[in-house]
């Protein structure tokens, strides 16, 4: 276990690229690996929850040659069958992604993941795929839980699935039943959250000549059948739901940062950052390809905002609601229960350790500002975000901050650490990046 100091930090300065995006990634690799012939994608993260990504489509039958800053892929067209069990970790997505695309399989797959990952939702997928002709169920052997795949392809047809527990079952459905014998019709059961996640992954299907009609209220989708998927190269753009901690991290002491690598243009919904720092009195400087904090003079202002789309900058945005004057609160956040850890119950026990003014229910967190945070130490739930949140709360905190666990970071930002103390913050750790 790798335990990480953090101390009250007098401010930062310089300037950081930020990680490609986890999420694009992902998106890249999967389409790549469904597409005939060779496609190239560039600047892709090495992170945790990639390498599960890795191991399936490999898995599957796609041949991936990595360097440094090139992936080359080669799809595997038919689909291929897995011959050992594929290990998804704990990558919630890899899991939810690929399980519809091995039903495309001739012959069973197997997954395999981390006990972790057995407490997030995956049965509506499970129920939405027998509606389109496809068969998967639990299995446990020697006390571990696995899912089969039985594969034999999927018929099409009409589907419903709820939209409030994870946009991963529709993006799962979107990569696999272009391939179906006949036209796919998803219907929602309840509105969908996240939105900007499945726009990323109609974006990325595009690109590899795949056609998905969506409904203006995101409420239905059209897949006609017997799609194929053309080669397409890709450059992954930089991960604003990443950067938001190095940003909040020099909003809420002095600071004068530039993080690169950062395209406003694309698909991310994690960029209404930039927003909620400017009504919050950061002055934000939006470069082509960068973002910019310049100097903060006083306390931020509180602020209220729906996370439904959002999710992941929630534990940022605790922490930005510590540091405001007035109360703040930030709603429309249920589904954090089911993340890597039950994330509106760690924010509210971690940051309580800390001196936080904070109140929970089950869908909202609520913060009386500013707080006075102290060092405390700190269990991260396994839970990347959690750890990296408390590690920024930390740098305007009084006393020193042990985070525990704190090599969690590698499942979407393994040179968190590292990036911080470049930036000047005091922090103290072995192999930060690692």
């Amino acid at each position: 276990m790798t335990e990480i100091m953090v101390r009250k930090t007098c401010s930062l300065e310089g300037e950081v690229r930020a990680p490609s995006s986890k999420a694009y990634t992902q998106r890249m690799l999967i389409a790549t690996a469904l597409s005939r012939g060779t496609s190239k994608i560039l600047q892709p993260l090495i992170s945790d929850d990639i390498q599960a990504t890795l191991r399936a489509v490999k898995g599957l039958g796609a041949k991936v040659t990595r360097s440094k800053d090139c992936w080359k892929v080669k799809g595997s067209q038919p689909i291929g069958n897995a011959t050992n069990p594929i290990d998804c970790g704990e990558s919630g997505a890899t899991l939810r992604f690929m399980i519809p695309v091995a039903a495309l399989a001739a012959k069973p797959s197997v997954f395999t993941f981390k006990p972790s990952l057995a407490k997030r939702p995956i049965e509506p997928l499970f129920e939405s795929l027998k509606q389109l002709g496809a068969e998967v169920h639990f299995q446990s052997k020697a006390n571990k839980e696995s899912i089969v795949v039985q594969g034999g392809g999927i018929s099409g047809g009409k589907t419903t699935v709820p939209g409030d527990i994870s946009s991963q079952f529709i993006s799962g459905l979107m990569f696999a039943c272009p391939m179906a014998w006949k036209e796919t019709e998803i219907t929602l059961s309840t509105p969908l959250e996240s939105r900007g996640y499945v726009k990323m992954t109609e974006s990325v299907l595009g690109r590899h000549g795949i056609k998905v009609s969506i409904s203006d209220d995101f409420g239905h989708f059209g897949i006609p059948p017997n799609q194929t998927y053309k080669t397409c190269d890709h450059i992954v753009p930089g991960d604003f739901s990443s950067a938001a901690f190095l940003l909040a991290a020099a909003s809420i002491i002095p600071s004068k940062i530039q993080v690169n690598n950062l395209d406003y243009a694309t698909i991310q919904g994690d960029k209404v950052i930039l927003e909620i720092l400017k009504k919050m009195g950061i002055k934000v400087n939006v470069c082509s390809d960068s973002v910019a904090i310049e100097e903060t003079d006083g306390l931020l202002e509180a602020f209220e905002v729906d996370a439904t789309d959002i999710p992941d900058l929630v534990p940022v945005l605790v922490v930005l609601a510590c540091y405001a004057k007035g109360t703040s609160r930030i709603s429309g956040a249920r589904r954090l229960q089911y993340k890597e850890s039950n994330r509106l119950l760690s924010l509210y026990l971690e940051l309580k350790k800390m001196g936080a003014e904070i109140e929970m229910n089950e869908s909202s967190l609520t913060v009386k500002g500013s707080c006075s945070l102290h060092g405390a130490v700190i269990d991260p739930h396994n839970d990347h975000r959690i750890a990296m949140a408390c590690a920024i709360a930390a740098l305007g905190a009084s006393g020193k901050t042990m985070i525990q666990n704190a090599e969690c970071v590698r499942k979407s930002y393994p040179r968190f650490f590292t990036d911080l103390q470049a930036l000047g913050a005091d922090i103290v750790g072995r192999k930060l990046d690692r």
